[in-house]
């Protein structure tokens, strides 16, 4: 296979740009850290952040595959390969299927509820790209395709889903909805002019403070899972540092400069890490 072409599928798969696949990993490792009281297995957990990264290619492959006929004409999207016809859509499809090969082999390794919980997530993460054509509600789907691995790292410990990991998928929903209409205001004029419904454009010129509040819901949700799971002093400083981080991505938005409110919406790797740190140091 050409070099060039080897390149283009690690375009296609966003290998190159890990971002996505650190803000699926986040709340994935939220969960196995409170699903195994701070002493997840550490073969699931091998498992579900190779699944992560998997999926998450996955997840890039269909979208591009459902968007090919759009993306040529967004600016930030023109140069994907399918936009570009470095690959076909019958690439597209070849690798899609392969990489869910790969997926149920990690899955395989667990028990039988995760594996459940995996064609459901299977099923979401399908059908997301294809919701930006009729609702403006595409970043709840993608929330809750985000979400996924919460259940799954309880059922592989257990073999059951708690309350906890329901209020998990909560907040995680609540933070996906918040930093993806970020991402989707960069794009959001491009959207207008070829018919793409987000979040961005339902929310308007309220949009940054929607933003605010999705947010702050989230922490105020994990905050309470803190109090459930009775989590000491450094969960909720790592809950201050995230409060923080929102508030920045406030001020890097406010112009709706499309550089700035991009790495806005990257700086939720960061937040994604405050909290995480701050549960580590918290079961330690």
């Amino acid at each position: 296979m050409p070099t060039t072409k080897i390149f283009a599928y690690i375009r296609l798969m966003r290998m190159d740009r890990p971002i996505g696949a650190f803000l699926l990993l986040w709340p994935t490792l939220w969960a196995l850290w409170i699903a195994g009281n701070g002493q997840p297995q550490a073969k699931i957990v091998l498992i579900l952040c190779l699944g992560v990264y998997v999926m998450r290619a996955a997840g890039c492959v269909i979208n591009d595959y459902a968007d090919r006929n759009f993306d040529g004409d967004v600016d930030r999207t023109r140069h994907r390969p399918l936009a570009t016809g470095e690959l076909s859509a019958r690439n597209a499809i070849t690798a899609f299927i392969l990489l869910l090969l790969i997926a149920l082999i990690l899955v395989l390794q667990l028990n039988r509820e995760s594996l459940y919980v995996a064609f459901l997530a299977l099923a979401v993460a399908s059908l997301y790209p294809f919701t930006k054509r009729f609702t403006y509600l595409p970043q709840f789907v993608l929330g809750i395709a985000f979400s996924m691995g919460i259940p799954m790292a309880f059922t592989a410990h257990h073999g059951s889903i708690p309350g906890v990991a329901w209020w998990l998928v909560l907040a995680n929903l609540l933070l996906v909805v918040a930093y993806d209409t970020i991402y989707a205001m960069v794009d959001r004029e491009d959207d207008l002019k070829i018919g793409i419904k987000s979040t961005a454009i339902l929310f308007g010129r309220f949009d940054k403070i929607i933003v605010f509040l999705f947010g702050l819901a989230s922490l105020l949700v994990l905050a309470w899972i803190g109090h459930l799971q009775s989590m000491n002093v450094y969960f909720y400083g790592g809950l201050a540092l995230a409060a923080a981080n929102l508030l920045y991505q406030q001020w890097m938005i406010k112009d709706e400069d499309p550089k700035r409110m991009f790495d806005a919406f990257l700086s939720n790797n960061w937040l994604g890490a405050f909290i995480f740190s701050g549960m580590v140091l918290s079961y330690l």
